[in-house]
């Protein structure tokens, strides 16, 4: 066959068209959607997992206390100011007292009164005593003559009416002279509420503690339990911990906690977990703890934040793998294994998880196994592999 420069056109296209094919199908198995993904791998060793809890919390004082009246009024003035130091008993504020000063000295008037009152009711619970200690005397001497038949016996009838009349006088006076101590004893009780009531208005603190802070001004207004002043103990400062429920096995008070707060970064201070909260957040799925310190540090603000690590007890001698191996396939934890070049998920069951990213293997797995430990996209039984180390991401250049 005569090679004509028409023939010659037509073999080197279909030369081309070939190459081209070629070249799509090596990019197709190597880079394209055929190509297998990429993985870095791992063994399962043996070792113990350093076990810790690790959760964010608040600074809050375990004892802080909203100093304000127990009735609604004016505040009259404010004594102290944010972080003044107080002690048990000193005066912080005083509310207007309106007209209490007035109903008291009232009180003192009436009290006055009831006293004379009851100073009369009282001589005059002697005089009808004496009264009818005289008619009584009589009623004697005239029962004596009478006897001897030298009085008529109205006479002697007269002579009882007086000691019965002395009798009811001698009642009433003394009914008068209750009235009037009972009467007295209203009148003290009266003032001693109403003097508690004055009392209540002088706002004193409860105990030793920094005034945390200030919550109404001279002239305000306030209602009842509206506190006008915030104080707290700066030695009773703790952090109230939260941990994910996943991650909580192992908390128990008296766990030892190293506390970084934000103000100091790079700085560990030792605490200690002083209680678990029997009641946990279940909308954020958290567990609750109070975190105290050994030694609270001198600045530290209510509110601020901290990174709390608590220490659990080593685990024993037994398998681990880093927890990046560990993936969810169709409802079931478990790992991609490889044997022989072959993929296959195998279900495990695991232990305490370390912060240096180690697992604990209780079972489903033997040592020495090779997993997957990264991949560039997400498996199945089947897909093809290439292992690679290091990982390159999907996408990326080399």
């Amino acid at each position: 066959m005569k090679m004509t420069p028409q023939n010659s056109r037509r073999w080197l296209l279909g030369g081309l068209a070939l190459v081209l094919l070629a070249a799509l199908a090596w990019v197709a198995l190597r880079t394209g959607p055929l190509a297998p993904v990429k993985v870095q791998t791992t063994e399962v060793t043996s070792g113990r997992v350093e076990a810790a809890i690790f959760g964010i919390g608040q600074v809050e004082a375990r004892r802080s206390w909203m100093v304000g009246p127990t009735v609604a009024g004016r505040v009259s003035r404010v004594q102290v100011d944010v972080g003044e130091v107080v002690q048990a008993g000193q005066a912080l504020a005083e509310m207007d007292p309106v007209d209490l000063d007035e109903r008291l000295a009232a009180l003192d008037a009436s009290m006055a009164r009831a006293r004379s009152l009851q100073q009369a009711a009282t001589a005059q619970v002697n005089d009808a005593t004496a009264r009818r200690a005289l008619a009584a005397a009589n009623l004697k001497r005239n029962e004596d003559l009478a006897r001897q038949n030298f009085i008529s016996p109205g006479a002697l009838e007269a002579r009882a009416q007086e000691v019965a009349s002395a009798n009811a006088g001698l009642q009433a006076a003394q009914a008068n002279a209750g009235a009037a101590s009972q009467d007295l004893t209203r009148l003290q009780a009266e003032r001693a509420a109403l003097a508690r009531q004055r009392e209540n208005l002088r706002l004193v603190a409860p105990a030793a503690a920094v005034v945390s802070a200030r919550d109404a001004e001279t002239g305000t207004t306030v209602v009842a339990g509206q506190p006008v002043l915030r104080l707290l103990d700066p030695a009773s400062l703790w952090v109230r911990l939260r941990v994910d429920q996943g991650r909580s096995a192992g908390l128990v008070p008296g766990l030892v906690a190293r506390i970084e707060l934000r103000s100091l970064p790079g700085q560990v201070l030792p605490g200690r977990v002083a209680r678990v909260e029997a009641l946990a957040d279940s909308v954020t799925e958290e567990r609750l703890a109070m975190v105290s310190f050994d030694a609270p540090p001198a600045g530290m603000s209510v509110g601020e934040m901290a990174e709390v690590t608590l220490q659990l007890p080593a685990t024993a001698e037994g398998l681990q793998l880093p927890n990046a191996a560990v993936h969810q396939h169709e409802g079931q934890t478990g790992v991609w294994r490889l044997n022989d070049g072959a993929l296959a998920f195998v279900p495990v069951k695991l232990g305490v998880q370390g912060l240096d990213g180690q697992v604990q293997v209780l079972d489903g797995l033997n040592e020495g196994d090779v997993v997957v430990r990264y991949s560039q996209s997400a498996l199945k039984p089947g897909t093809r592999i290439a292992v690679v180390d290091p990982l390159v991401p999907a996408g990326a250049s080399r």
